[in-house]
């Protein structure tokens, strides 16, 4: 990789250009984090081959998708359907907060946390 640089006054400063980063949301961003905490080596390099964002949003991406789909089956397991929802809505969201809790905590441990 070839560095050109630019003068500025008596200096020469390296004529970069960032390339546009994908965005990333909370989980890609629990990612990132983690590898910054605990993965040092494994973050730098991301960072000097400039694919940690995409790293980071590729995560993001499978952590939603799992989600999606275990939650309907953590629901339907504990028999939460669209009855409980008609008869008492409040427990329904109590519950469908739980099955989100309990699905959360596995994709991280799999996916964020590895």
């Amino acid at each position: 990789m070839e560095i050109k640089y630019k003068q500025c006054g008596d200096y020469l400063i390296p004529d970069l250009e960032l390339r546009e980063q994908r965005r990333i949301g909370h989980y890609g961003r629990l990612r990132k984090a983690y590898l910054e905490e605990h993965r040092p080596a494994m973050f730098a390099e991301l960072v000097l081959s400039e694919r940690l964002y995409d790293h980071c949003a590729e995560i993001e991406d499978a952590v939603k998708a799992r989600l999606e789909l275990m939650i309907p089956q953590i629901a339907a397991r504990n028999g939460i359907d669209e009855a409980l929802k008609a008869e008492n809505p409040l427990e329904w969201v109590a519950q469908m907060n739980l099955c989100k809790a309990q699905a959360e905590e596995t994709v991280l441990a799999e996916l964020i946390y590895d």
